[in-house]
């Protein structure tokens, strides 16, 4: 009974605990959520997945806004009707807030800034230049321009034309003549709804606003709302890292570097297992960036000069061509005309990491140059001149300890008579028997 008595009496104060730490929690949760997102980079896959699960939790956290804070110079066409099927699909009415100042919606971020729920830039931002382009970068011929321009104005025109003919002017005029314009410009056309400094200001200007939702239009209270920042994870960071032209290059430079090791000397596993990370993570950059795949042929091209010029040597001159050949491959293969100054390789890291492939490479052919000219040290033509101990002597000869080895040893003169323990030296090499003769 007093068992009973203590348990049910330890029940009560663990429930009296939890309900104290649950009460503000429950209190807090009274208060509308305001879920922010900050997409700051170029609209790739990673940035769509980021922006999905945003959305995802802002659904079932019952949040009263969802904010995109988004800086971008643009990116892929196709991720871009992704995110704004997202968007437009979305339970929580998202608004995107391009942001901070000096952050650009450029190109296909132009279009994400439209197909928010409601929109706003900060001062000293701009937006638009939506011209489609290749997915290698260069401009599309007129036919398929066209279409490209086409498809771009239709996915936009249904959320766009509400806000009347002026701004759909404009949004058309930025995906026809790759058109740009402050956020000034953009709020006097009534492209954007709002000019805010920050997500507290634009709070407190979305307080009573009117969104056309799905559902049916809905009016938002944001003015006591709760701000929560909602950070990619670091796989989607990682990610979106790879998507850098810089690093792509970088890891396709040093992936193949490192297979070229571990095939020229087989046997270990570490220059082939990191060889075959690094191109893996290349491809899959490389996968995403507008590229010229004509490039691959100058790399590879370069590094067969390199190995061509280690097993036939000839003082440097394939080198040379290789790095000539991989510096225009890596500029072919991601700054082709056309393609967005953000999503090209630094032409000096080109140069650099050719020159320093270019060194290593003559590098190594000195040291193969060098070792063809060294005297023979293996084999039993090397014991000769070497200095080894009698174990044994007789008259017919003995054993010699050379290099931690018996020897059967005979005197190279016949006159000098040894012993056990003389040093002797090793004068001839015949079959398996030592020529020697002591050291006096």
């Amino acid at each position: 009974m007093k068992l009973m008595r203590r348990t049910f009496g330890l029940c009560l104060i663990l429930f009296a605990s939890i309900s104290l730490i649950y009460q503000p929690a429950r209190a807090q949760s009274s208060e509308p959520l305001a879920l922010v997102l900050t997409a700051d980079g170029p609209i790739m896959p990673p940035m769509l997945e980021y922006i999905k699960r945003g959305i995802v939790v802002a659904d079932r956290r019952d949040a009263e806004v969802l904010i995109i804070q988004l800086n971008t110079p643009g990116g892929s066409l196709d991720t871009m009707l992704l995110i704004i099927q997202e968007i437009r699909a979305s339970n929580v009415p998202v608004v995107v807030f391009v942001a901070p100042r000096n952050a650009i919606a450029g190109s296909a971020g132009a279009m994400v800034t439209m197909a928010g729920h409601a929109s706003a830039m900060a001062p000293e931002t701009s937006i638009g230049a939506s011209s489609p382009i290749s997915g290698s970068g260069e401009n599309l011929d007129s036919t398929s321009a066209a279409k490209a321009r086409e498809i771009s104005k239709a996915a936009i025109r249904d959320f766009v034309s509400p806000r009347g003919e002026e701004a759909l002017a404009l949004a058309e005029a930025m995906i026809d003549e790759a058109k740009a314009v402050t956020a000034k410009e953009a709020l006097e056309a009534n492209l954007v709804d709002f000019i805010v400094d920050n997500v507290d200001d634009l709070l407190e200007s979305l307080d009573g606003f009117t969104v056309q939702m799905g559902s049916g239009p809905r009016t938002l209270r944001t003015t006591s709302a709760n701000i929560e920042y909602f950070d990619m994870t670091f796989i989607e960071e990682f990610l979106l890292l790879l998507t850098n032209p810089n690093i792509a290059f970088l890891l396709l430079a040093i992936g193949v570097q490192a297979v070229l090791i571990e095939i020229s000397s087989p046997g270990g596993w570490v220059a082939g297992f990191i060889g075959v990370v690094c191109l893996t993570l290349a491809v899959y950059g490389m996968g995403v960036l507008p590229i010229n795949w004509f490039g691959i042929i100058f790399l590879i091209t370069a590094f067969v000069l390199f190995i061509l010029d280690i097993k036939a040597p000839t003082h440097g001159a394939l080198t040379a061509a290789g790095v000539a050949s991989f510096i225009v491959g890596a500029l072919v293969l991601f700054n082709s005309p056309g393609v967005p100054e953000f999503q090209r390789v630094s032409v000096p890291l080109v140069i650099a990491t050719g020159l320093a492939l270019g060194l290593l490479f003559f590098a190594i052919l000195v040291f193969a140059l060098r070792a063809l000219r060294v005297p023979v040290s293996a084999g039993v033509e090397s014991f000769v001149g070497k200095i080894g101990t009698v174990v044994s002597w007789g008259e017919a000869g003995g054993q010699v300890q050379l290099q931690s080895e018996l020897w059967t040893a005979d005197t190279a003169d016949g006159s000098a008579r040894i012993r056990k323990g003389d040093k002797v030296e090793v004068v001839e090499v015949k079959g398996l028997r030592l020529k020697v003769r002591k050291i006096k």
